[in-house]
């Protein structure tokens, strides 16, 4: 009887598992299915223009039901990636917040039927105001696209729904379509990396940006001795151990030099156990360059944050020395400094 009823468990699991997946790949393919073609370009054109500098326009997102969600999702997408953007409500416009639309600016709506009653009365307004009005929707031939400038067809979709009346993949589609649109405005635009920390400051983000020599509290000659390759390994650990006097702490490896003052090694603490156990304490006596790992993995001093955290992820390493151009090192990068960053957790 047991048998009977976790094999009936098992194959409603499989069902539903088939379902779900189902779910995905009937999203996965409406995406797949947009069409990329002269309208897109031409919208991509009419933002551009809209949005430059010189005009102070912005891109003002609209829509209805979810299409107002994922109106929202477009118009922070654009922002954030430095072109001006704002949702208006379709309702709200009718009732007073029409003036946060300007001549300069460009709307972008969304509606599966292009035929949402508010967001057609909003996009016939903006037609007789001169406007442009770009429309994404499922409905080459409506209302709404015969009031647009540029209409954006997201393709003959059948939703994930069973009942195919759930917006499910025509919501997806439109989503990726506003990120293509706000992707390739970007691209166009030479948005930088340093564009983006601009508008993102704060948060993740903003420090993942960081230039890692900001993010450093190890550094060269203050804090982190630079050791020689034929120091003993006790001359080192002296060395570093002075280095720490008044209270500081210690980073957890020692950075080694060659002649001519570029890196050469690193020695951590891990590693000086492991020298112990398997050496004793003859090995004190012995240069450091014996016990070091040669040519260690190190970043650059123009990169940032986000390259030392993936670099501490990907070796499972807690200390990554960063150099100029020269090779010449600059300081350590500690993962209790990420940690702190609070951009990895500790």
């Amino acid at each position: 009887m047991g048998d009977a009823r976790d094999q009936s468990v098992t194959q409603q699991t499989e069902d539903w598992d088939a379902f779900a997946r189902g779910v995905l790949d009937a999203e996965a393919h409406a995406v797949a299915r947009v069409p990329i073609d002269a309208s897109f370009h031409k919208a991509v054109d009419l933002i551009l223009h809209t949005t430059d500098p010189k005009r102070h326009g912005s891109v003002v997102t609209t829509g209805l039901g979810k299409s107002h969600f994922i109106a929202q999702k477009i118009s922070a997408t654009f922002a954030s990636l430095g072109t001006p953007s704002h949702f208006l409500h379709p309702t709200e416009a009718m009732h007073g917040d029409l003036g946060r639309i300007r001549a300069a600016d460009v709307v972008l709506a969304l509606s599966h039927s292009g035929a949402t009653e508010e967001v057609v009365s909003l996009a016939t307004i903006l037609r007789q105001d001169g406007v442009p009005v770009i429309a994404i929707t499922g409905k080459r031939e409506s209302d709404l696209s015969r009031l647009s400038s540029v209409t954006l067809y997201i393709g003959d979709i059948t939703e994930a729904c069973p009942l195919n009346l759930a917006p499910t993949a025509s919501t997806t589609a439109m989503l990726a379509l506003g990120d293509a649109l706000a992707l390739t405005v970007s691209r166009r635009r030479d948005f930088t990396v340093e564009d983006f920390k601009r508008v993102h400051p704060g948060g993740g983000l903003g420090k993942q940006l960081m230039p890692v020599v900001e993010a450093m509290r190890f550094r060269a000659g203050q804090n982190l001795p630079l050791i020689k390759t034929d120091a003993t390994v006790q001359q080192a650990f002296d060395t570093a151990e002075r280095a720490a006097a008044g209270g500081i702490r210690r980073a957890g490896a020692l950075i080694i030099v060659d002649g001519a003052g570029k890196l050469a090694g690193i020695f951590t603490d891990g590693d000086f156990r492991r020298t112990l156990i398997h050496h004793g304490a003859a090995a004190l006596a012995q240069p450091i360059a014996g016990f070091m790992t040669k040519n260690p993995r190190h970043l650059t001093h123009a990169a940032l944050v986000r390259d030392a955290v993936q670099l501490v992820r990907e070796l499972r390493i807690d200390e990554v020395p960063v150099v100029d151009d020269a090779g010449r090192p600059l300081g350590l990068i500690d993962v209790q400094d990420l940690v702190a960053l609070k951009v990895i957790e500790g």
